[in-house]
């Protein structure tokens, strides 16, 4: 079978004619793309900086917050610019859409807890029960508090061991924050024998306390009878310090009452 020459050409031409179309068109959608794709990096990159920048107005507004505020927002917008990018080859964004949905939620149940412990990080963040700084004990974990993470929380313990908690395990039990209010009471209990002299103890435990210069004058220190029983009572020195004077005022006021114990015992 021969092949005509005209009817070559003629399909030659027709296929030109198609490239040509398909080149035109793309080369839009693609110029396009691209104009996209830089134009949203701009924006993204600008929204970053103007949500860092406007939570950083917020007085207190936590560092870490600010960061991951403002990340979420960059991508965000990254991710409505791949999607328009998409669009531009005709794509049907709709579908793109669910799925991104359906990853982002087989995502979600895969790091159930790992999004715990993001959201018990943003709430620690925001609300503030524990800062850097402070010595706190929730449940079972006590320290002094060095980082809080979007994860997790780096603790120091009285003893110097390194403590990382879950964000998570932080959040759902209450927090006792030793350091938040400044002072701090102690109570200082002897047993002493029924016939002793009452009035004389609780004035000689009040004398001890009003000199010592960490003792706070405000509450004032107090001395009572906490327990009687048969034969012996419980006498027990209020008093309040700050915080950072509390361990030694403590150690120094137990060592004093116990030298008055010793040398009435002679």
């Amino acid at each position: 079978m021969e092949l005509d020459p005209q009817n070559a050409l003629s399909a030659i031409q027709a296929g030109i004619r198609q490239a040509s179309a398909l080149i035109v068109t793309y080369s839009f959608s693609v110029l396009g793309a691209v104009l996209l794709l830089v134009i949203g990096f701009v924006v993204a990159g600008l929204v970053e900086r103007w949500i860092y920048a406007g939570l950083g107005q917020v007085s207190g507004f936590d560092l870490t917050l600010r960061r991951f505020f403002s990340k979420i927002a960059r991508y965000v917008v990254l991710g409505l610019v791949v999607v328009m990018v998409l669009g531009q080859f005709g794509i049907q964004t709709a579908s793109v859409i669910a799925a991104i949905g359906a990853v982002g939620l087989a995502i979600g149940l895969a790091l159930q807890g790992t999004l715990q412990n993001i959201a018990a990080g943003i709430m620690l963040l925001a609300l503030r029960p524990l800062r850097i700084g402070e010595y706190v004990e929730v449940g079972s974990i006590a320290g002094t508090v060095e980082e809080i993470g979007l994860f997790a929380t780096r603790l120091r313990a009285a003893d110097g061991i390194y403590v990382l908690a879950p964000n998570s395990t932080l959040w759902t039990q209450p927090v006792k924050n030793f350091t938040r209010n400044g002072v701090r009471r102690n109570d200082i209990t002897i047993t002493v024998p029924n016939a002793d002299n009452i009035d004389g103890i609780q004035k000689t435990l009040l004398g001890l306390a009003e000199r010592d210069v960490r003792v706070r004058k405000e509450p004032a220190p107090t001395a009572f009878v906490a327990e009687l029983g048969d034969s012996t009572m419980d006498i027990t020195l209020r008093y309040w310090t700050s915080v950072s004077d509390f361990l030694s005022a403590k150690v120094e006021l137990n060592k004093s009452v116990r030298n008055i114990l010793n040398g009435s015992a002679k």
